[in-house]
């Protein structure tokens, strides 16, 4: 990964990651860095091209983002977008203020006179996607423009001989119609990148760095049964064999045959060569979950317990040199050490070194991929596509899909909800495409059960009920970041209604959540 590069500097956008991931789309190499980051630094690291992303400021206040006028010296093409465009043309001597109408999703945008390289391909009319309270009324010396919209005269400029390049939108969501296009014309055409950046030669370069890192030493791994820790046992297995040791902590709180799944792929009777140890602890979880039906409590006891296990079991095995984690790079950059957005999470992943296991060195192998990319390398490496592809699942799992106490019965009946509304939200998605030749439009991202802590009459037979409602979610979404309701087929909910309540004993009522995100986050807890 030391080829050519496009690094994106970020000044707080909400869609930093996604700019990388375009890029990397366009089989070129990116990272991303916050705007604190030095010159200095930046002129190391021999950029192709240099990518500024929106914020949530504005740069013409005293203390907003900003960064040094060499940058736009250095002879490295620059592409800014949204505020990194308006801080382009600030910096360089034009004028940026409040915008008379603000501009807020799809917009009707115009591209004017001659085509510049960054629109080749693209018409003189397009839809873009804008979210901006300011903007360039007036460009900066050299810059001419070259697009509009009705109500923002400057929706792109540029200083065509110093490849320096404004736009107003954002060309990295896809409600921008031909932002991948834009994007690529910067990357491949504008910044010369000759697109040699290949997934299918990861896994064959980390196997190559693992065994020469580890040598003749030892590794442990927490494994999840997740996509991450999943694919990278997949990949340490085939760098090192024997050499890895991986503990699976099942907490008894994951979906229903999960925790036979994973030790079917990586205990004995599977297709890898590896120590693994599947703990059994779910009466013990259940234990100290018991009366407590607050989810951040829920959330700490889980974690807390956890690595009391993991403490356990490393202990038994003793001594080893290093400690493997499937540190990804969303959870890089989330945990506030990659780019400049706000922290969003501390990542179980990401900064520190726990004491609990006697070891010299952690190793992420996967740190600097995205999750699609971790995808791309697990079916290179050959596992099951119903692991590789499993749907976004909570680290404290049903723990917190469970609204209030958790008990084993509870867990027993929103497993079954679960089992049930999946596989008949698979089975109608398939019928679709047999039939269509294309997927489902209303096909969900992700979709689950959840039991509510709300009890209810009902009639069942000749008698009365007094049981648990299910609430079932799914969303579609392009990033997590925001998501709405997907619109399954009415048909297709009744028949998950009628198989749950007559399946799934303590379960009277189902309930589709149609919450969008925001107000409401993805999990119902």
């Amino acid at each position: 990964m030391n080829q050519e590069k496009v690094i994106v500097i970020d000044f707080g956008g909400q869609y930093n990651q996604l700019v990388a991931r375009r890029v990397r789309e366009c089989n070129v190499y990116c990272e991303i860095y916050s705007y604190r980051t030095p010159i200095d630094e930046i002129k190391a690291m021999n950029p192709k091209g240099i990518i500024l992303t929106g914020g949530p400021n504005s740069c013409y206040e005293q203390g907003a983002p900003t960064y040094t006028k060499e940058l736009f010296e250095l002879g490295i093409p620059v592409l800014g977008l949204c505020y990194g465009a308006q801080l382009m043309n600030h910096i360089l001597g034009g004028k940026v203020e409040k915008a008379p109408v603000r501009e807020y999703g799809k917009t009707e945008t115009f591209i004017d006179g001659g085509k510049s390289t960054l629109f080749a391909g693209v018409e003189d009319k397009t839809t873009v996607w804008m979210s901006h309270f300011d903007y360039i009324s007036a460009p900066a010396p050299g810059f001419e423009i070259l697009a509009h919209t009705a109500d923002c005269p400057v929706a792109a400029d540029a200083y065509e001989e110093k490849k320096l390049y404004a736009i107003q939108f954002h060309p990295e969501v896809l409600h921008t119609i031909r932002g991948k296009e834009i994007l690529f014309n910067f990357v491949r055409n504008i910044c010369g990148c000759e697109g040699s950046w290949r997934m299918d030669s990861f896994a064959e370069n980390a196997v190559k760095e693992i065994r020469k890192k580890v040598g003749d030493g030892k590794v442990l791994l927490a494994l999840s049964g997740g996509v991450d820790s999943s694919v990278l046992a997949a990949l340490l297995a085939k760098a090192i064999g024997k050499q890895l040791t991986c503990v699976f902590v099942d907490h008894g709180l994951l979906r229903k045959n999960e925790g036979d799944e994973v030790e079917g792929v990586f205990g004995p009777s599977g297709d890898f060569d590896i120590n693994f140890v599947r703990v059994n602890a779910a009466e013990r979880y259940y234990a100290k979950l018991k009366g407590v039906s607050e989810p951040e409590a829920k959330r700490k006891i889980i974690g807390e317990e956890f690595i009391r296990v993991f403490e356990e079991e490393a202990k038994k095995i003793g001594k080893v040199d290093f400690l493997a984690q499937g540190t990804i790079y969303p959870d890089v950059v989330e945990s506030g050490l990659g780019g400049e957005s706000a922290v969003i999470k501390s990542h179980h992943n990401v900064g520190g070194l726990p004491d609990y296991v006697d070891f010299k060195e952690i190793i992420e192998p996967l740190r600097n991929l995205f999750k699609d990319e971790v995808r791309a390398v697990g079916l290179e490496l050959g596992l099951p596509e119903y692991l590789v592809f499993r749907q976004p699942f909570p680290g404290p799992g049903l723990g917190i899909r469970i609204i209030g106490e958790v008990t084993a019965e509870k867990v027993r009946m929103v497993q079954d909800a679960d089992y049930i509304y999946r596989e008949e939200v698979d089975k109608a998605a398939r019928e679709y495409k047999e039939a269509n030749g294309v997927e489902a439009p209303w096909m969900p991202n992700q979709y689950f059960a959840a039991l509510t802590n709300m009890r209810s009459v009902g009639v069942m037979g000749d008698e009365r009920t007094y049981d648990y409602a299910v609430a079932v979610r799914a969303v579609r979404t392009i990033d997590f970041m925001t998501a709405e309701a997907a619109e399954i087929p009415f048909e297709v909910l009744q028949t998950v209604m009628s198989r749950i309540i007559n399946e799934v004993r303590g379960v009277n009522r189902v309930m589709y959540d149609l919450t969008s995100k925001p107000p409401g986050t993805i999990e119902m807890e």
